[in-house]
């Protein structure tokens, strides 16, 4: 990348505090009593999860599942492989998956589908950004943060080539002309 790409900021780092907070008290209804064991797939949920978590006062455990499909472009390959195995076994356990983004869906679908193998008792989806106008395959999203546009986003989590996670923000790449 020899120059940097026109950001434009899509929802600020406090439209997200708060609409983290609101998901947390959702989970919390559904989850107080539960244990669940928190599955965040990497690596663009890891900042979503973090600040998730410390909204939730009941006691869960947290693992992490790497998938990969984008490699340096702007575009999905729609070849999906685990790149990093979960540690903590999932049978018979409520699980709820944390995710940053569901684009085309063939990501999280993948996700959903390999968790299910293992027989968890409950299996549902947190997700903090959906774009469904780009969607390919079905997903339910059980929890849900912000609808978005089908524009590429980066920050808080989400990057470009592994740049941008860092932003506090949730930006789009402006498209130049």
């Amino acid at each position: 990348m020899d120059s940097q790409p026109k950001l434009r900021v899509l929802f600020s780092r406090q439209e997200i505090a708060a609409t983290v907070s609101r998901l947390a008290t959702e989970i919390s209804q559904d989850y107080h009593d539960k244990y669940p064991l928190l599955i965040s797939i990497l690596k663009g949920s890891f900042m979503f999860l973090a600040d998730l978590i410390r909204h939730l006062d009941f006691p869960l455990e947290v693992d992490f599942i790497g998938l990969a499909s984008y490699g340096k472009g702007r575009h999905t390959s729609g070849k999906i492989k685990v790149v990093q195995s979960l540690r903590s076994p999932i049978k018979d356990r409520e699980v709820l998956v944390i995710e940053d983004i569901v684009d085309t869906g063939l990501t999280t679908a993948f996700c959903l589908d390999y968790l299910r193998q293992k027989k968890p008792a409950s299996l549902k989806l947190c997700v903090l950004t959906d774009k469904p106008s780009r969607r390919q395959v079905p997903v339910t999203i059980d929890y849900l943060g912000f609808t978005v546009p089908n524009k590429f986003l980066v920050g808080y989590g989400l990057d470009w080539d592994e740049k941008f996670r860092n932003l506090p923000d949730i930006c789009f790449i402006e498209d130049e002309d």
